[in-house]
């Protein structure tokens, strides 16, 4: 694709809604994960 401004860019075609959400909240899943499994790493080494 070829996009003529980073606005463009940006509004992803009309579809910058589902895109960018799309990437927020693989981004929030990916962050919660880590957060977890840290959370859990120091619970274990506490034992």
């Amino acid at each position: 694709m070829h996009w003529n401004s980073v606005s463009e860019f940006l509004a992803m075609g009309g579809y910058a809604f589902y895109v960018w959400g799309s990437f927020g909240m693989t981004f929030l899943a990916m962050a919660i994960e880590v957060w977890l499994l840290n959370k859990r790493r120091k619970q274990i080494a506490s034992i």
